[in-house]
C-alpha cells in the first residue's frame, strides 16, 4: 500500500472551527455573544487582573510583610558526590566540567555536598565543600581544592 499525498487527512477530532460569536441568534452565542448581561465582564476591557478583589484590600496588601532579604546573599549550585560518579574518567572535576555535562546551570559558586560515596580518588575543585564531603573526598584518596 503506497501512501499518496492526495490522500493524507488530518486525523479525526484535531481540526476545529473557531467559535465565531455574535452572528446572529441561531448560531446559538449571537447576540450578547455568550457574555450574559451587562456588568463588568460584558464590556469590552472589562475583565480584570485574576488578583483583583472587586476594590476590596489585595490579600497581598492585608497580609503583613515580615522578614528580611539580603541582598548580599550568595548563592551556590548544589552538587552531591553520589552524582560525581558519573565524571570518574573525566579527570579533574571543576565547574566547567560540571556546566559542560549539564549538571549545573551556571558557572557562579559551586558547593559540593557529602550525600552519596566516592569509590576512586578524584580532585575536585569547587568553591564550598561541606566537611562530610570533605572527608570522604579525602578518605578515598582525592583531593578537595577550594577555589
Amino acid at each position: 500500500m503506497i501512501m499518496k499525498l492526495s490522500e493524507l487527512e488530518a486525523a479525526p477530532g484535531s481540526r476545529k472551527n473557531r467559535k465565531r460569536v455574535g452572528r446572529g441568534i441561531g448560531s446559538g452565542s449571537g447576540k450578547t455573544s455568550g457574555r450574559g448581561q451587562k456588568g463588568q465582564k460584558s464590556r469590552s476591557g472589562g475583565n480584570p487582573h485574576p488578583w483583583f478583589e472587586g476594590g476590596q484590600m489585595p490579600l497581598y496588601r492585608r497580609l503583613p510583610k515580615r522578614g528580611f532579604t539580603n541582598i548580599f546573599r550568595k548563592e551556590y549550585e548544589v552538587i552531591n558526590l553520589g552524582q560525581l560518579i558519573k565524571l570518574k574518567n573525566e579527570g579533574p572535576v571543576t565547574p566547567a566540567v560540571l556546566k559542560s555535562k549539564g549538571m549545573i546551570h551556571k558557572i557562579d559558586l559551586v558547593k559540593i555536598l557529602g550525600n552519596g560515596e566516592l569509590t576512586e580518588a578524584v580532585t575536585i575543585h569547587a568553591h564550598k565543600f561541606s566537611k562530610s564531603a570533605k572527608d570522604k573526598i579525602e578518605k578515598s584518596g582525592g583531593k578537595a581544592i577550594t577555589i
